[in-house]
């Protein structure tokens, strides 16, 4: 990832590797810069290799380590308020997990996707 082009990066933390693609794909055709992790760990370790990205999706429920463990550990390591999280889930939460900004349900509509993110990062 180029440093220059951070105001408009994205970390997708995705255990699903299809959607995961298919995220990465249409935000990059959008001309976001996309980075992405099958996991929370793996998300944690590559944000913290990354200069501060616009913006992280984040599922909730992952092997390894799961979103709301990863929203811990961002809130733990101070990192939390310099990142903003939009959940996707599939899952039948209720209500926005504390320290994200929004959430998505799955299956989520592509304008639907696009207007969130645009909401947070620069256009490219």
């Amino acid at each position: 990832m180029s440093r220059e082009h951070a105001q408009h990066s994205i970390l997708v933390v995705e255990d699903d590797q299809d959607i995961r693609e298919a995220v990465a794909e249409l935000l990059e055709l959008e001309g976001y810069t996309v980075t992405s992790a099958s996991n929370g760990q793996e998300g944690l370790n590559v944000l913290a290799t990354l200069r501060q990205p616009c913006l992280v999706l984040l599922d909730l429920m992952m092997p390894v380590l799961t979103g709301y463990e990863f929203l811990e550990r961002l809130r733990i390591s101070g990192a939390q308020s310099l990142v903003p999280v939009l959940i996707m889930t599939a899952s039948h939460v209720l209500e926005v997990p504390q320290g994200a900004v929004g959430m998505l349900r799955k299956p989520v509509e592509m304008t639907q996707l696009l207007t969130a993110v645009a909401r947070h990062c620069k256009h490219a």
